[in-house]
């Protein structure tokens, strides 16, 4: 085969794998740049090609003439480039300072069958990357060409995160339609999400209950194109076995019950985006579990011996505080550090005030669509009400307030007095404002007649009346009364017991 003939063939191999790149998505762009393999031993490209698709990496360009390497990265977009060291025309040696030369931003590595200390350190003078030696195990080899690919990944992000803080549009405006919102906080944030939605790393969402991680969740999904679907699991109350079955699936006959095989959420979500909400909530087990999905990219259903590629991409989030988890020893630090590839932290909405008229003008619409009935309603005076409230249950809290104030309206107007008696307090006073500068607790904050209860019946009053104010929402009430929502749900749990008995 003539050298004109083969750079035909090389070109025709990288145009269809970004053709099968845009037609198929993630599982057939991971990366979504392909690694470039330079060698002339065409058996050991096609070997460490298909040894680097099992692991996850399918896509990569093989090419044997060293000749057309400099050729080839001006014509198409490379994440790393693996070359030999020694090669007929231009030696990897060579070609380490030409390629860096004109692609700076590319990791370039350098596999070689001799193992020479002198010649490695020359390499890595030079600008490689790493230097690899061909005869260690493939899972080195593989290795090498990970960490390549991170750093380029790293790179590009940080290069495309510089240049959105000078911009003011978004790309996609249409994909973050469903997040209402003018705070500028909240755009960072979809800047943010535009510049990591290539990579497949995963994405940690923290923020309180209510304050629109989901949204986000679903925005990332959105951003990144990806061609699967986008499945969601709450893993609060999930135990060991059902998040590995929930997860993982299992095999016909893996128990009892089992007759027939499941595919679990990571099959689902296959070349798509797998929500985990409440992360914070996973067994020390079942975190076991997750971490090695997220380190090895794979899984095993029940009953099964044999693991599983998973090509979704994990976007997790959590309204508690995981470094708190960490130091308590309740949350491993490996799958902390794993889960934050990328981190979004979203504001609560009371440090978001310019976006109450917004949400309010959304969500008496809403209620209108819902009750068939549309008074007309002073948007900034109830706006301005509320402006001094806490909204411990955040944006799904205010939804809640104005779908219950806009069903007890009585005349055609719907004003601040509406919303007033939805509350039954007074929401100027702000709930995280209930101590004093000098952390004194007011002493109007609480009211006794002249018998005093036990402190039992003092939880169990200041409960019911969190649960109440919070129209039943466990977490909501948690957050107005200082405790865990584990704590208000094992109240209940208790109270249900009672009343069982």
């Amino acid at each position: 085969m003539g050298r004109g003939e083969l750079r035909r063939e090389t070109d025709k191999e990288v145009a269809t794998v970004e053709t099968r790149t845009d037609r198929a998505g993630a599982k057939r762009a991971s990366p979504r740049y392909p690694v470039l393999l330079v060698d002339d031993e065409e058996s050991w490209l096609r070997s460490f090609q298909s040894a680097l698709r099992a692991s996850g990496i399918n896509n990569v360009v093989a090419l044997s003439d060293s000749r057309q390497v400099l050729e080839m990265l001006g014509k198409h977009q490379f994440c790393a480039v693996a070359v030999d060291l020694m090669m007929p025309h231009v030696a990897g040696e060579e070609l380490i300072p030409r390629i860096l030369a004109e692609h700076p931003e590319l990791p370039v590595l350098v596999i070689s069958g001799l193992n020479e200390i002198k010649t490695a350190v020359n390499c890595i003078r030079l600008g490689a990357f790493d230097f690899i030696v061909k005869t260690e195990s493939r899972n080195t080899l593989i290795a090498g060409i990970k960490h390549a690919i991170e750093i380029f990944e790293l790179r590009r992000e940080n290069s495309t995160l510089r240049q959105r803080l000078f911009q003011e549009e978004l790309d996609s405006p249409e994909l973050f339609a469903d997040i209402l919102t003018v705070d500028k906080t909240m755009r960072t944030v979809f800047h943010y999400v535009e510049a990591i939605a290539d990579t497949a790393w995963p994405v940690l969402v923290t923020g309180e209950s209510g304050s629109g991680k989901e949204l986000i969740a679903r925005a990332v999904h959105r951003v990144s194109r990806r061609q699967g679907k986008f499945v969601a699991v709450n893993m609060a109350g999930l135990d060991d076995n059902m998040m590995a079955d929930t997860l993982f699936g299992h095999t016909r006959g893996a128990f009892t019950g089992a007759a027939q095989a499941r595919a679990g959420l990571v099959e689902t979500a296959r070349d798509g985006t797998l929500f985990l909400d409440e992360i914070g909530d996973l067994s020390p087990q079942s975190q076991k579990k997750l971490l090695r999905l997220l380190q090895e990219d794979e899984y095993a259903p029940l009953g099964s011996d044999v693991s599983r590629k998973s090509t979704a991409r994990i976007v997790a989030a959590t309204h508690q505080d995981l470094t708190a988890l960490q130091e308590e020893g309740t949350f491993r630090r490996d799958l902390y550090f794993r889960l934050r590839g990328h981190m979004v932290a979203l504001p609560p909405l009371r440090e978001r005030p310019g976006d109450l008229p917004l949400l309010i003008e959304h969500f008496l619409d809403e209620a209108a669509r819902e009750g068939g009935r549309s008074p007309r309603a002073d948007v900034p005076g109830i706006a301005a009400l509320l402006g001094g409230y806490a909204f411990p249950g955040n944006v799904r809290e205010l939804r809640h307030l104005v779908h219950d104030a806009a069903r007890m309206a009585e005349g055609a107007t719907l004003g601040p007095e509406a919303f007033r008696a939805v509350l039954r307090f007074d929401p100027a006073v702000r709930l995280d404002a209930a101590t004093s500068a000098d952390g004194a607790v007011p002493a109007d904050l609480l009211g006794f007649g002249p018998r005093l209860p036990t402190l039992k019946q003092a939880r169990e009053l200041l409960i019911e009346e969190a649960l109440r104010r919070a129209g039943g929402n466990q977490s909501i009430a948690a957050r107005l009364i200082g405790i865990t929502r584990q704590a208000v749900s094992k109240y209940r749990q208790s109270r249900q017991d009672g009343d069982a008995s």
